[in-house]
């Protein structure tokens, strides 16, 4: 289920043709089971509208919850764009034999993280976060001896700012990790399974058209959903347009 969602194309295909069959079912019941009198219709058509306004509302918050986390995910970069900046020019204010071989290690770092929000690749992704990881670690091995060597407000300020460039970056991770729980994407497959099946057991004419009408829609709605909510595939993306502008004014000084 996770892979699906994962790849907002196949999800389509997968969540399309699932409804489709949903539709194919409800008129094959209604075909062999009973015909529904006008007392029926009125009770059906109420269950019917009901199920259709339920469907709404999960969409409606399927979303709200996707765009919300895409929003998030696009605040931690800006944040962490901030933070590298300023401790770069915070680093100003050390000895050149400790600014200098930090600055050089925070312009690999941004490169790294660059390439954390470029990379689609799970390969590429695996091995930037080792490189990651050993970056951080020089980064804090680079300032800790001058800061424990010479305690002054100026290298704790110079180590508060590292402090802030290292947890940003544990920041963004946790939240391109907080994803839509899968009980709510079962929920609205199952409402829109169930929404389908009604209306193919409801009509008594059903033409192709009509037919994939819901299909369709529902299956749109489920690839934005799932296109914005993912970190990693789709087509909507959060760019690290605040981290390239930090890596340029890097390279200038």
């Amino acid at each position: 289920m996770l892979w699906l969602v994962d790849h907002p194309l196949a999800f389509f295909v997968a969540t399309f043709s699932l409804l489709v069959v949903s539709t194919r079912i409800g008129v094959l019941a209604r075909m062999r089971g009973h015909k529904l009198t006008s007392a029926d219709r009125a009770e059906f058509d109420l269950v019917r509208n009901a199920m259709f306004t339920l469907l709404g509302l999960m969409v409606g918050f399927a979303i709200s919850m996707a765009v919300s986390r895409y929003d998030l995910r696009e605040s931690y970069e800006e944040a962490e764009a901030n933070a590298i900046g300023t401790e770069y020019l915070r680093l100003d204010l050390m000895p050149p034999e400790v600014s200098a071989p930090a600055r050089a290690l925070l312009r690999t770092y941004v490169g790294e993280r660059i390439a954390f929000y470029r990379d689609r690749d799970p390969d590429l992704q695996a091995k930037n976060d080792v490189q990651t990881a050993e970056t951080m670690n020089a980064l804090w091995a680079a300032i800790a001896p001058e800061a424990k060597a010479s305690q002054t407000q100026i290298t704790a300020l110079v180590a508060s700012g590292m402090n802030d460039v290292l947890n940003s970056q544990g920041y963004t991770l946790a939240a391109w990790r907080n994803r839509l729980p899968i009980e709510v994407w079962l929920l609205l497959i199952l409402i829109a399974a169930g929404c389908n099946f009604l209306i193919g057991f409801g009509a008594e004419r059903l033409s192709p058209a009509t037919h994939a009408i819901l299909p369709v829609t529902a299956a749109l709605a489920f690839l934005l959903i799932a296109d914005v909510e993912g970190p990693h595939n789709g087509l909507v993306q959060v760019q690290p347009v605040n981290l390239e502008d930090v890596a340029a004014a890097m390279r200038e000084k």
